[in-house]
């Protein structure tokens, strides 16, 4: 399994021999530059919520590849109706793809498209796949129902939000990071603009004190699992 951070909460997945996108907000990101979207491969986009900042790039990538938009009823619904291919789902609720199984779990956030159309309650990603296993949190805040995710799934990597404001801040992060038992930690949703910018060494710091692997990758960078 091959991760590649495209900036914000943006991810390209590689596995299983198929191409995942999830939140693509990349067009509109000034530090994302350097990812052309048309070269992006994607079978499925994932997309946590709606806002404007995880789904701007989403129709753009899916006229090109007619790749499978998987969400909430309320997202697949809305890019159905555009002609999109949708895959509904909801919280709890399970389904095996063909490059593995993926649960939509909670997240405490908000959820709404640009143009104010309902999105549903926002979400995130449990995905069991080649004997890896990743969770995908979304915007969140800290909860407790992060606990009952490694009660199903052992975790190989969390992916959480760490900028604050808007989501979990570091040392929220630490504790999810206990609620999942799972000590390696990518970090997204930070530095896209002010309200979410982080001291990197400081975040590493505090997670390497708690024993624990705190990765921030540059734009375009990857991790292999």
């Amino acid at each position: 399994m091959k991760i590649t951070f495209y900036g914000h909460a943006s991810l390209g997945i590689e596995v299983g021999g198929k191409h995942i996108i999830v939140d693509p907000f990349i067009t509109g990101n000034p530090q994302a530059a350097s990812i052309d979207i048309n070269t992006l491969k994607a079978d499925y986009i994932l997309l946590t919520h709606a806002h404007g900042d995880h789904v701007l790039d989403v129709e753009a990538i899916a006229n090109r590849t007619n790749a499978v938009i998987v969400s909430n009823a309320e997202i697949t619904s809305y890019y159905a109706k555009l002609g999109h291919n949708a895959h509904p789902m909801n919280h709890g609720g399970s389904w095996k793809f063909d490059f593995g199984k993926v649960k939509y779990v909670n997240a405490i956030h908000s959820s709404s498209f640009p143009d104010g159309s309902y999105g549903g309650n926002p979400g995130g990603f449990v995905i069991e796949s080649e004997h890896k296993n990743i969770y995908i949190a979304g915007d969140t805040a800290l909860t407790m129902d992060m606990k009952l995710i490694p009660m199903r799934t052992k975790l190989d990597l969390a992916i959480l939000p760490i900028g604050n404001n808007f989501t979990m801040d570091v040392e929220d992060a630490i504790i999810a990071s206990d609620f999942l038992e799972c000590d390696k930690i990518l970090g997204y949703h930070f530095d896209t603009f002010g309200y979410i910018e982080i001291n990197h060494e400081e975040s590493i710091r505090k997670f390497f004190d708690k024993g624990k692997d705190l990765m921030l990758l540059g734009i375009g960078e990857s991790i292999e699992l």
